[in-house]
């Protein structure tokens, strides 16, 4: 996965790491209606895509059936930084990813195992190794997003730090 950004980029591992241990993304779809549709998610990464989980019907994932491409963020508040004498002079120390891909369910009963099997480890580890019940199965769709571009980009809380 390539990370490119001009000003403060995040090198690919750091791009990696974040991907890897934040636990909220946003997934923006396009709706029948033309407008971005966003959609606050769990997810995991697995050997470069970004995997996601949630019911098997939806908006998104209908977004999804009609207009497979996709945008996926997430981001590291780190701090606020004010400035003491300019009240609007605010800033944020951030990281954040950016991703634009493809996206597609995943209908391979053993990729759809492995995928949740990575989501419980990451979201809810002490239910690792347990077995999921069919109807469960067959309610949960898992969305696996094909990166096409990916950025990486900091914000540092002083100038002096980039």
């Amino acid at each position: 996965m390539q990370a490119r950004m001009k000003k403060y980029p995040l090198s690919a591992s750091q791009v990696q790491q974040i991907l890897e241990s934040e636990l909220v993304g946003r997934l923006a779809t396009v709706g029948e209606d033309g407008y971005p549709y966003i959609t606050p998610v769990h997810f995991v990464l697995i050997e470069g895509y970004i995997y996601i989980h949630g019911l098997a019907v939806g908006e998104k994932l209908q977004n999804i059936t009609n207009n497979c491409r996709v945008g996926f963020e997430v981001e590291s508040m780190l701090s606020i930084i004010h400035d003491d004498e300019k009240p609007c002079d605010t800033n944020t120390e951030y990281k954040s990813v950016i991703i634009r891909g493809s996206a597609s369910m995943v209908d391979d009963p053993d990729i759809k195992i492995s995928v949740l099997d990575a989501i419980v480890k990451k979201y809810t580890p002490q239910h690792a190794g347990t077995a999921y019940p069919p109807n469960m199965l067959k309610m949960t769709g898992v969305i696996r997003v094909e990166v096409q571009s990916c950025t990486g980009k900091y914000y540092p809380r002083s100038q002096s730090e980039s």
